[in-house]
């Protein structure tokens, strides 16, 4: 019996957003196909009825990850009171829940550096993650020049991503929240 697009589509969804938590938790590379489908409840036979390749899910598992990272902080950051929107930013961030709950959690900090060795189609989903976490913070930088507010913007992602990947990578946890804390506040420019 054939599938309705419908039900393709939601297999599809179902496989990404599978892929998203397993690659952030395990990275790209520690997950194979067989057991993805697995874990989605599918057979390992299906998968190339999805996708031409673990490369191109590996490309849409990130796009959609850092799409609902993205859109959580923006959310916050909108309903953040007036001049409060980088501060809500960096506490949504840079902080403990999220550190120790990587997949749920950026892409960027959970196998950017995988993914930078990577195809092109995973480097663009990552990269267009990245411009959009950027565009979020740009916004709370009212009253700074276009350049300048576009500038420190990329500054403080890569701030972002950089403390919280060493906040994991440590083995203190007293110099994790050290860092998670110091990230804060330094990114803000109250260093």
């Amino acid at each position: 019996m054939r599938r309705s697009k419908e039900e393709t589509a939601e297999t599809r969804r179902r496989i990404i957003e599978t892929a998203a938590r397993e690659f952030r938790t395990h990275g790209i590379a520690g997950v194979g196909i067989a057991e993805l489908m697995a874990r989605s409840d599918l057979t390992h036979g299906g998968f190339y009825r999805h996708f031409a390749s673990k490369d191109a899910l590996a490309a849409e598992a990130c796009r959609e990850a850092l799409g609902e990272t993205t859109g959580q902080i923006a959310a916050a950051a909108d309903k953040a009171p007036e001049g409060r929107g980088l501060e809500t930013v960096l506490r949504r961030y840079l902080n403990k829940l999220h550190r120790d709950t990587p997949e749920k959690g950026c892409s960027l900090a959970a196998i950017g550096s995988e993914a930078a060795r990577g195809d092109g189609d995973v480097r663009a989903a990552m990269t267009e993650g990245y411009l959009s976490l950027v565009a979020t913070v740009r916004r709370q930088l009212t009253g700074l020049p276009s350049a300048e507010a576009e500038d420190r913007a990329l500054a403080i992602v890569a701030g972002m991503v950089g403390c919280l990947t060493m906040a994991r990578l440590v083995d203190d946890e007293d110099l994790s929240n050290r860092i998670l804390r110091a990230g804060r506040q330094h990114l803000a420019g109250g260093g």
